[in-house]
């Protein structure tokens, strides 16, 4: 789960160092936002210095959508409005480059920021880097600016984090370090967002700078080797560092360590996390529960009475229009959107967690896990960020250097359990298991994690059987106050995605599965006026339903659901949601009853289909939609990052495990309960 806010980004195609295409900085016009001739500057940094936080501090989280063919990294462009504190402004194009811990290649995301900065013609290179060090750890993070500086472009250093490095008994004079690196150097706190007037200034006058041609200092012969320049890089940072950095004495563990010493321990550590993530299920289900309710009434009761009542004013009450209208967008999409309230609460204490720094120990913990698995720990971050969305933990794979483990990786995400299938298990769960509904949603994403690790066994002994591990190489963040502002921010931008989901392609799924619930599949019947099991919809449905009678949902209602789970694992609710309000005889009662009524007919369809073991066939249904394929989305990044043939292999993997899973539950399940 992505611990900055993120806004839109510029996806391309993954590919390795030497054969990176990337486009020029200026030359993307379908990246740009900033007005034509604008500076063009560039972030870099490495991970969790709070590059991106400041990228979005500076533009609003404004970014731009564009495709960079060749390249297998996302990247934020916007525009800064910089405030120059003299009583004028300037606009740069700003792009956010990924983290990087030097311009030495390592994963793709590194190759990037080397292609654009290093590799490009100096003409379609930035016009200026900021490069932002982290002060509570400046030894580390300036190397990559030592690496920047020694390129024929302006740069600037922005010091974050010097709150933390101030905790730790750390003070840093800027001006000094500016003198020792033969650069700007300007304190920022992008999370308050001080500092950056300075910065703004401190790049203005870079530019300028560079424009009237300021000798730069050069400290590297043109034909040193790597080691050389490795050691003249080192040489300068300390010497840098050493007036301009006071060190306070060592006065025992900080409250990190001890910290650190508990959530990070082999037996504590995974316990603490596991009851972590129990109470944020527990507290999602319970606060939302009279929220939803709250919004079930309203859009089962007044909105759907409301618009029955406007299409009649407006002779538009034929059964095809208020159908769809009032069945398939209000009741179908209606559903989904009582959901908002639980998906803003999980998102909120995640984002809590994100930014107090807690996630991100999670991959500490996981180490032993990932190396079982012949993948390294920092694997566990993609499948960290699998559990909010399956699209961008594909594209996360990038951080990963080995290829072989970044394909594994993008085969085990699809297992992660997303935020879309969330909706679904609180739907089952309120209606199955009224009383535990947080501890069976907890449940399943521990479920997830297991078939993660078990599939992951299973490839390595079969495809991978001589991956080695890597061992784990990861900058944890420092513990902090978590700020509201980034708190709200990020929580609004996931439930954004949420509700652009829903607009978009939930509303065109809704519209599809109307329309076929419309077509009779049997003689005697009109469009429109035709029970939904006679439907093209249900007669198709009907078809696939006898694979699943060893899994106990043999129902075409059933099987019609996880069909259009495989656009968007939400449209499962909306399908039926339309299909149960269709079946009433009235038309529109179920719709009008709204959640209570659609959990009585579920209760009724699992108890048929089951043959009398509901409970066994529902925890059958919920395994296979965990495991089976996510959506069409993450097919296309599957297809993105590792090809058609690996994809379709991976749905292959997928469905059967699903399959297997779900008759092993039901067989087990109803003999025991």
């Amino acid at each position: 789960m992505p611990a900055a806010p993120a806004a839109t980004g510029l996806t391309g195609r993954a590919a390795m160092p030497k054969t990176l295409d990337a486009p020029s900085c200026h030359g993307d016009a379908t990246g740009r936002s900033a007005p034509e001739g604008s500076p063009v500057i560039a972030f870099v940094g490495a991970p969790n210095v709070g590059k991106s936080t400041l990228f979005n501090a500076l533009t609003g989280a404004r970014r731009t959508v564009g495709n960079w063919p060749g390249t297998s990294v996302e990247i934020g462009r916007g525009t800064w409005n910089a405030d120059l504190g003299d009583g004028t402004h300037r606009t740069f194009d700003i792009i956010d480059f990924p983290g990087a811990y030097s311009l030495d290649p390592q994963t793709p995301d590194e190759a990037l920021t080397r292609e654009l900065l290093v590799d490009k013609p100096l003409a379609e290179r930035p016009d200026a880097v900021v490069v932002t060090a982290d002060a509570a750890n400046l030894a580390r993070s300036l190397y990559l600016a030592a690496q920047v500086r020694e390129l024929p472009t302006p740069v600037v250093v922005a010091l974050t984090m010097t709150d933390v490095a101030a905790r730790r008994g750390t003070t840093v004079d800027p001006a000094r370090l500016a003198e020792g690196l033969g650069c700007r150097v300007v304190v920022v706190d992008p999370r308050r967002r001080t500092g950056i007037g300075e910065l703004a200034a401190a790049v203005d006058a870079a530019l300028e700078d560079h424009c009237a041609h300021v000798p730069r200092p050069v400290d590297l012969p043109a034909d040193a080797d790597d080691f050389a320049r490795a050691d003249e890089r080192f040489a300068m940072i300390d010497a840098a560092l050493e007036p301009a950095v006071t060190y306070a004495a060592p006065t025992g563990r900080s409250a990190s360590d001890r910290a650190d010493a508990v959530l990070l321990h082999p037996v504590a550590g995974p316990l603490i996390f596991l009851a972590t993530m129990w109470l944020v299920f527990q507290i999602t289900t319970t606060v939302a529960a009279p929220l939803q309710d709250g919004l079930d009434v309203l859009v089962a009761g007044p909105v759907s009475a409301g618009a029955s009542r406007l299409l009649s004013v407006l002779h538009l009450d034929h059964p095809l229009v208020s159908g769809l209208i009032v069945v398939g967008l209000i009741g179908g999409v209606g559903m989904l959107l009582t959901f908002v309230p639980l998906m803003a609460i999980m998102f909120l204490l995640l984002s809590l967690l994100e930014d107090s720094g807690y996630m991100a120990r999670a991959a500490v913990v996981a180490d032993r896990l990932m190396r079982a698995l012949g993948l390294p720990g920092k694997a566990f971050l993609p499948l960290i960020v699998g559990f909010g969305c399956n699209v961008p933990a594909i594209a996360a794979t990038r951080v990963l250097g080995d290829a072989r483990q970044r394909l594994m990786t993008a085969l085990l995400i699809p297992f992660t359990s997303c935020s879309a299938r969330l909706t679904v298990y609180v739907m089952i769960a309120s209606v199955f298991f009224p009383r535990n509904a947080g501890t069976v949603v907890f449940a399943m994403y521990v479920i997830s994690v297991a078939l993660v690790v078990l599939v992951g066994l299973l490839m390595r002994r079969t495809l991978w059987r001589r991956m080695g591990a890597s061992p784990l190489v990861l900058d944890l963040p420092a513990y902090q106050v978590p700020v509201p502002r980034l708190i709200l921010q990020a929580t609004w931008v996931r439930v954004r995605a949420f509700l652009r989901t829903a607009s978009g392609i939930i509303v065109a799924t809704v519209t599809v599965v109307f329309l076929l619930q419309a077509i009779p599949a049997a003689p005697g019947y009109a469009i429109g006026q035709v029970p939904p099991e006679l439907s093209l919809y249900g007669a198709l449905a009907g078809v696939i339903a006898p694979v699943f009678t060893l899994a106990g949902f043999a129902d075409w209602r059933t099987t019609g659901a996880l069909v259009t789970g495989f656009v968007a694992k939400e449209a499962v609710i909306s399908s039926w949601a339309q299909t149960y309000s269709l079946e009433d005889p009235s038309g529109l009662a179920a719709a009008d009853q709204g959640r209570s009524a659609l959990g009585q007919a579920l209760r009724a369809t699992f108890e048929q289909s089951s043959g009398g073991h509901p409970t066994a066939a529902v925890w059958a249904f919920m395994v296979f939609l965990l495991a089976y394929t996510p959506c069409v989305a993450t097919l296309a990044a599957q297809k993105r990052e590792i090809g058609l043939r690996w994809t379709a292999a991976g749905v292959a993997i997928q469905l059967s495990t699903a399959w297997l899973l779900a008759v092993l539950v039901f067989q087990t399940l109803k003999v025991v309960l």
